[in-house]
């Protein structure tokens, strides 16, 4: 939290952004993970116990939304679940669909069991976060990629009601897990990014969204509210603290040096090794690059050190000890931030 202030920490904070790869590690499948909450907080407690990083999470897969709502996910031992068929189409009545209750619905409950247990383990020493899909990643897995964005296009009316289901969606399921033991819940809206949809696109309909989200969040207790969008999201990074993001993930493809031009001393920012670099690099050049990070944003400070986006479930091991590993040895960030040094 003291980062997420621009305040004065004794190290640079390290949360790798791992999911499955927490299952791999305890001897377990994709398949086993995401069917069991129980099972999966047990894994992330091992990965925690393993690698010594600053988080645990409450996340499962990216489909538990949209199960709830009905959709036909395909299952496999080592891929996470797939929408097979979308729970919904471009004539569904958009207005008065139910809203599943996260108690109850398909897997949710499983996520809020995971939520419990992790809380129940780390109580308030190390961070537990949630996750959430956000409404356009909502509306693309409710739809189908293609269906959503012609209906955006054609549509707009009908599509900003498909986008308000999917906000209250996404309040209702991140109060759910806070009222369960998260600290926070991070909303992932990879549909949100520039590359998928204009940045006017995201200003003017994801961002007042957006921000009822966080607000909502906020408002029952939300330590701090955490937006992840990966991709080339430079664009409309500038746009998060205005909509209620404290954190914001940046992907490796963002350039840090544009990015600290771009928010000098605005929103806190975790990041950017490339996710694919922890299966095909070399401890070393892992070490080497988060150390470069770290040194990076030393004048700025609001820095968690993390990967682009989610590290692979079969990522090797060692890279990540190397994460952890510059981020125990290298306080920099916190010196410079505070004495100017």
């Amino acid at each position: 939290m003291a980062a997420v202030r621009f305040g004065e920490t004794d190290r640079t904070p390290v949360i790798p952004q791992i999911f499955a790869h927490s299952a791999i590690l305890s001897g377990y499948n994709i398949l086993d993970y995401v069917q069991s909450g129980t099972l999966a907080a047990d894994c992330q407690i091992e990965a925690l116990r393993h690698y010594r990083y600053d988080n645990v999470f409450a996340a499962i897969d990216v489909c538990l939304e949209a199960e709830a709502i009905g959709a036909e996910l395909r299952f496999r031992p080592d891929l996470y679940p797939a929408v097979v068929t979308p729970p919904l189409t471009a004539d569904s009545d958009f207005a008065n669909l139910p809203v599943p209750d996260p108690a109850s619905a398909a897997r949710m409950p499983e996520l809020l069991a995971m939520a419990r247990k992790l809380r129940g383990e780390v109580g308030h020493e190390t961070l537990v976060t949630g996750v959430l899909q956000g409404p356009m990643t909502l509306a693309v897995l409710f739809l189908g990629p293609e269906t959503a964005l012609y209906l955006a296009a054609d549509d707009p009316d009908r599509f900003e009601l498909l986008l308000d289901y999917c906000t209250e969606i996404a309040i209702r399921f991140g109060l759910a897990q806070m009222e369960a033991g998260v600290h926070l819940p991070m909303v992932f809206e990879p549909a949100g990014c520039p590359e998928v949809v204009p940045a006017a696109f995201f200003r003017e309909l994801l961002a007042p969204r957006l921000s009822r989200i966080f607000t909502a969040f906020k408002k029952a207790g939300a330590l701090a509210n955490w937006l992840h969008i990966a991709g080339q999201t430079l664009p409309i990074l500038p746009l998060y603290s205005g909509i209620g993001a404290d954190i914001g993930n940046f992907d490796y493809c963002v350039d840090p040096q544009r990015l600290i031009q771009a928010l000098p001393k605005q929103l806190c920012v975790d990041g950017n090794i490339r996710t694919l670099a922890f299966i095909q690099d070399q401890p070393e050049q892992i070490e080497a690059e988060a150390r470069r990070l770290i040194h990076s944003f030393g004048h700025r400070g609001g820095f968690i050190l993390s990967s682009g986006c989610e590290i692979p479930p079969e990522s090797k091991p060692e890279n990540i000890e190397a994460l952890v590993r510059a981020a125990h040895r290298d306080p920099c960030q916190h010196i410079t931030a505070v004495t100017g040094s």
